[in-house]
């Protein structure tokens, strides 16, 4: 796999700034802002990370576990009732779970391929 190609992970940067960014245009009080500023910026840099250096799964996982935080924390944090902020939580969230589920399958199968021509050299 090539730096800085797999679309995937520039969608899950793009998820990750709009979310760390909501705050300035969506109506949000300090924790649900804070939130979505954290989990963001989280998100932004497992995505540089998954890009630049594009053969390390536990970066993949941890993206993805972000994606989930991002989409249940409306709930968990009991910002449900402001809707913008949550909807844009719950988009966001779903876009780096899909995105990163997507890579996955691409990311072992580059594993699985680079594991046995290692023990086809020895």
């Amino acid at each position: 796999m090539k730096k800085w190609t797999k679309w995937q992970n520039w969608v899950a940067v793009a998820a990750g700034l709009y979310a760390a960014l909501a705050s300035i245009w969506t109506t949000s009080d300090g924790k649900a802002a804070t939130t979505l500023v954290v989990l963001g910026i989280l998100t932004i840099i497992a995505g540089l990370v998954n890009l630049s250096m594009p053969r390390m799964p536990s970066v993949e996982w941890a993206q993805g576990v972000l994606g989930l935080l991002l989409f249940i924390s409306p709930w968990v944090l009991a910002f449900t009732a402001m809707t913008g902020i949550a909807v844009t939580a719950w988009i966001c969230g779903i876009v780096t779970i899909v995105v990163t589920a997507w890579a996955l399958p691409s990311l072992m199968k580059a594993g699985e391929d680079q594991h046995h021509h290692r023990a086809a050299a020895a």
